[in-house]
């Protein structure tokens, strides 16, 4: 059967939060699982599923000004340099462009090296804006226009 990917449903938040630590190791961003972005934007909230449960998941939505911003992406310590993550980003990518989107957005925090390498392997722009996660909290901020499949100059 192989790994599907699919539009999220609130019980897959709640499989991924009790799961946790499978996708995040030590840090802890439950309180960034918010199940309203599945109510809401359920068509840009993607599951990786296979015959064992959730492989890896995006959780994103597209903005008013038309970019399709993911605000999780992760994928479970064992599928970890599979191609997984670029295949749900891929397939975020299409369903925000199919919903108006013409940019890719996603944040990380300036430590994140693996967020950062990811992103830029994807082909993201990378920019390092001061307090804009408030005073004090510097984020790398990432740009890339769509579609995802077009290669970069």
């Amino acid at each position: 059967m192989g790994i599907q990917i699919t539009p999220a449903e609130t019980t897959d938040i709640h499989q991924i939060l009790a799961d946790h630590c499978r996708y995040w190791g030590d840090r802890d961003l439950r309180s960034l699982h918010l199940p309203v972005l599945v109510h809401e934007f359920g068509e840009t909230c993607l599951v990786a599923r296979g015959e064992d449960g959730i492989h890896g998941y995006v959780i994103g939505f597209v903005t008013p000004t038309g970019a399709g911003y993911v605000h999780l992406i992760a994928t479970r310590d064992d599928t970890r340099g599979t191609g997984l993550g670029r295949r749900l980003y891929a397939a975020f990518a299409d369903a925000a462009y199919r919903h108006g989107a013409r940019r890719l957005k996603a944040i990380t925090s300036v430590g994140n090296t693996s967020s950062i390498a990811f992103h830029h392997h994807l082909g993201f722009d990378a920019k390092i804006i001061d307090d804009y996660n408030g005073p004090g909290q510097a984020r790398v901020v990432f740009h890339r226009v769509l579609p995802f499949d077009t290669p970069r100059p």
